[in-house]
């Protein structure tokens, strides 16, 4: 498989680009290589700038969960583009995206839109301070909340790619009220509040998809709802990846617990910048204009998002393709482990509704120090191999597999196959 043009544009991107990438984990450093250059993509392809092809199991990092391109989501988009880019004002298409989004959320009465997850993270933790009064927040080592300041302590995806204990510029003062706790141990959560009284929420993925795929167990969500309203604080849940990718509406729902306030992103704005955050009417109350807790944004609510995130919303609840999602993620589980044993290779496989993660150890995955011990050489093998047998996967060990419903059965045929390869080159080593 040739690679030359992406080569060649990364080479130049170094120039005036930071590392040629405008997200650290499109460096491919976890994995070698020079990144993949990506000039176009349709249904479950994505092609590169050589025409290289690949089943794409990255989709954006969850957004194109129609495929890439689907011809309602494109109309949508293309009739929205006729009427204008931006107004700095309020559209209808904006009651109509915060009335599916807070019906598929019981407890969701209002929702506020914004333009990525990071914004609507740091938005509800102000909210969850604002109407609690109290100060500090919990979240959980491995799981991922964005790059906003108090956030990026003990943080997963990039940041536990490039092996970064968090990142510099962030200043001690930042983080100064965030306060670590291991996933999947409510002691751990306990002993924060044993010690503190002002701790006004938790914030947490339902599904840590950013240190690779891994489950809550038992009831440890409902359990740990139960004990963060015990102590007069708010349980913030982290809906950015999953929400939309495991039932129509959040993966809360389907654990067992209502969030105080959810925060989502990527699917909800069908391959736009789009973040939300929502809650019930007393706690969004807070939020400016009827509230004291300030939150802006110029291309907040921007029509061709919100165009792009009704038709994706509307043609998903029409396709209803869970059902499928999970026999998918179990076809592909059953391939992965078979595949793993033929060549006497280490795998444990992780998987929720349209998300699955093979991790490359023998133990099971529980939080993230259990997924910090996988062997990542093993999985450089395994990601390089796979593109070269036209399968693209997300090019970090720490980072979940996404499923849409552009997949065939011959995308499935071909992803075979190529497990199969790149297993039996991972057990030769190189």
């Amino acid at each position: 498989m040739n690679f030359k043009e992406s080569e060649k544009l990364y080479k130049k991107g170094l120039k005036h680009l930071v590392g040629a990438v405008n997200s650290p984990v499109r460096a491919f450093k976890s994995v070698g290589g020079n990144p993949l250059f990506i000039k176009k993509a349709k249904g479950s392809k994505i092609i590169d700038v050589d025409g290289n092809e690949y089943v794409d199991y990255v989709l954006s990092y969850g957004p194109m969960i129609l495929g890439h391109r689907h011809k309602k989501v494109q109309k949508a988009v293309e009739k929205a583009l006729k009427n204008g880019y931006s107004f700095g004002a309020s559209t209808k298409n904006e009651i109509k995206l915060a009335e599916i989004v807070c019906n598929a959320f019981p407890g969701m009465d209002k929702v506020r839109f914004v333009n990525s997850g990071t914004e609507a993270v740091l938005s509800a933790i102000r909210l969850a301070r604002a109407y609690t009064g109290k100060s500090k927040i919990v979240k959980f080592s491995g799981c991922y909340h964005g790059h906003s300041d108090a956030l990026l302590v003990a943080a997963g995806s990039g940041l536990a790619t490039l092996s970064l204990p968090g990142s510099k510029g962030v200043p001690e003062e930042a983080v100064k009220n965030t306060l670590i706790a291991k996933y999947n141990d409510l002691d751990s959560v306990k002993q924060h509040f044993e010690k503190h009284d002002d701790i006004a929420g938790v914030i947490i993925e339902p599904i840590a998809g950013n240190m690779g795929v891994v489950l809550p167990k038992d009831n440890f969500l409902v359990e740990l709802k139960e004990y963060v309203h015990s102590k007069g604080a708010l349980l913030i849940v982290d809906e950015v990846m999953t929400g939309f990718r495991s039932k129509f509406g959040g993966a809360q729902e389907l654990l067992g617990v209502q969030a105080d306030i959810t925060c989502l992103g990527k699917v909800v704005g069908g391959g736009f910048p789009v973040g939300a955050y929502g809650a019930r009417n007393e706690i969004m109350e807070m939020v400016a204009p009827l509230g004291g807790m300030y939150q802006a944004g110029t291309l907040s609510g921007n029509p061709i998002a919100m165009a792009a995130g009704i038709a994706t919303l509307t043609e998903l609840k029409k396709q209803d393709p869970y059902q499928k999602f999970s026999e998918l993620s179990s076809i592909l589980e059953v391939l992965l482990l078979e595949s793993a044993k033929k060549y006497g290779v280490d795998l444990v496989v992780n998987k929720f509704g349209s998300m699955i993660n093979p991790f490359f150890t023998n133990k099971p995955i529980n939080n993230f120090e259990d997924a910090q011990a996988c062997n990542t050489e093993q999985f450089a093998i395994f990601f390089w191999q796979l593109i070269k047998e036209g399968v693209f996967i997300p090019p970090s060990q720490f980072e979940s597999w996404f499923l849409s419903s552009a997949l065939s059965e011959k995308d499935i045929e071909k992803t075979a196959k190529a497990i199969d390869k790149a297993m039996e080159r991972v057990a030769i080593g190189n």
